[in-house]
């Protein structure tokens, strides 16, 4: 391990922020068990948000961002890891309290830790992230509640998203017909190339007028957006159907009533990639490495940037300018 090295630092004294590329030591990093060379992490909406003065996630100053990291170990404390292992490290505190991904080498509690699966290379595990795993866990969970192909058809809102774009993946690897939603006129071609059978705008999914109960469109979704699109997802959602929610774009707000619920048995799902347990954290990496891999995984990928190039890329996916998966490569 070098005795300085890269890493992308935000800061703020009073009014004055700064981002900026850095040169920083081992010592500088937070205490952990497991010591990672970072080879990839990726540009997540909560990234953007850290890398402005005002994004309510970075606790402390000054602060490496980046909730994703992939990569190998280069020392441990603890007997689970050993030099040369190739790792993931995601959520928890990493990028809000803990140092993250954007830097080149990142030491991160061993309870935090997953071993790369077989079936994912380190750059694959990237192109998942945190995006892919809220995903995936959203799928799980729409499984578990009794979502098959058979029902009908699934919603997936926020489609050119992180968590939008992986979910219509997924779905189309096993077998669902996959209407996805998207307000950009553009991506509708991206959208098909992924899996999506129908695409429809914001607008179709919201309405004009949320209604308590209306037509029953769809078995099941998967909404990274929430507020008035939730709303109506709900009132839309077929007998028993399940709707995994995991986001919160289109406000925080559910203006709901409880007749999907109690008329049509509705599930509301909500999804945790932050704490999720370990236990079911591999699982759901297992998953992703396995039967939930699609194909087409990697056409997910929008841009792999350097560390110079990043801040660009940050703001960017603030704006939604970001369609799909960017990488950090190092």
């Amino acid at each position: 391990m070098p005795e300085q090295f890269r890493a992308l630092m935000v800061n703020k004294i009073e009014d004055d922020f700064s981002l900026e590329i850095k040169r920083i030591s081992s010592e500088e990093l937070p205490e952990g068990q497991v010591t990672i060379k970072t080879a990839y992490s990726s540009v997540n909406f909560k990234d953007g948000l850290a890398s402005i003065p005002n994004g309510k996630i970075v606790r402390s100053y000054p602060f490496i961002p980046g909730i994703d990291l992939a990569g190998t170990v280069v020392s441990s404390t603890d007997h689970r890891f050993k030099e040369g292992d190739e790792v993931i490290a995601t959520s928890y505190e990493i990028g809000v309290s803990h140092y993250g991904g954007y830097s080149e080498y990142a030491r991160i509690p061993a309870e935090w830790v997953v071993p790369l699966p077989k079936g994912l290379t380190l750059r694959e595990a990237m192109v998942y992230g945190t995006a892919g795993f809220t995903a995936a866990l959203s799928v799980m969970r729409l499984e578990e509640n009794g979502l098959s192909p058979e029902k009908g058809k699934v919603l997936v809102t926020g489609a050119t998203g992180g968590v939008g774009s992986i979910a219509v993946s997924i779905l189309a690897k096993r077998g669902y017909e996959v209407t996805a939603s998207t307000g950009k006129q553009s991506e509708h071609e991206y959208l098909k190339q992924i899996g999506a059978k129908e695409i429809i705008s914001r607008e179709d999914v919201t309405g004009n007028k949320l209604r308590p109960l209306d037509e029953q469109l769809w078995a099941g979704a998967v909404d990274p957006v929430g507020g008035k699109t939730l709303a109506s997802i709900l009132s839309k959602t077929a007998y028993n159907g399940s709707v995994a929610v995991s986001g919160l774009t289109g406000g925080t707000e559910v203006t709901a009533t409880v007749f999907p619920f109690i008329l049509r048995g509705i599930n509301l799902l909500g999804i945790d990639s932050v704490y999720c347990p370990m236990e079911k954290r591999l699982s759901v990496w297992e998953k992703m490495a396995g039967e939930y891999k699609p194909e087409h995984l990697l056409s997910a990928i929008n841009a792999e940037v350097s560390l110079e190039e990043l801040p660009d890329y940050l703001g960017a996916i603030l704006k939604g300018e970001v369609r799909g998966r960017t990488l950090v490569k190092f």
